[in-house]
């Protein structure tokens, strides 16, 4: 079973630096199927963040499409992460003017942050964990409390592993 058909619920611990990447296949916002194997030596970030709409969630996104010109000039993608159906992604992405994919891990709820030790159980939501994920391997992660965002230096950060 691959891990975009884990059980949701039974997080696994998160995958360590240097480690493979859970692999996923995920709808994004216009509904397309965005594969891990498809992304093959680019580097992405996987933003998992707990629900469209919330206040810190849309405050942490709009900084990073901000610099997501700044990313993607170094070749690395930006995908948000949440069990938010794609509908709601879509009305989500149209309002902020998002420019990067919002992956729906909406069924099997919350499959693939679990896979990435990135599930609440009790709050059955992502929590709020990146990932820096380079030809299939974890280069970095990080997170921050659920009522926090992660700061856009951390991101820099991260990025300055890739050198």
């Amino acid at each position: 079973m691959d891990s975009s058909q884990q059980v949701a619920g039974k997080p696994s611990s998160p995958p360590r630096v240097g480690q493979p990447a859970p692999g996923f296949a995920l709808s994004n916002q216009f509904g397309e199927l965005i594969e891990s194997g498809s992304l093959g030596e680019q580097a992405c970030f996987l933003v998992f963040y707990p629900f469209a709409f919330s206040a810190v969630c849309g405050s942490e996104l709009e900084e990073l499409e901000n610099v997501r010109g700044e990313f993607t000039s170094r070749n690395i993608r930006i995908m948000g992460v949440s069990v938010d159906h794609k509908y709601a992604l879509r009305t989500y992405a149209d309002q902020a003017r998002f420019g990067f994919d919002l992956l729906a891990d909406f069924w099997p709820h919350g499959a693939v942050a679990s896979s990435y030790g990135a599930f609440n159980t009790e709050s059955g939501a992502a929590t709020r964990h990146t990932f820096l994920v380079s030809g299939g391997r974890v280069v970095d992660s990080f997170s921050s409390p659920i009522h926090q965002a992660r700061a856009i230096a951390r991101y820099r950060e991260a990025i300055d592993l890739l050198t």
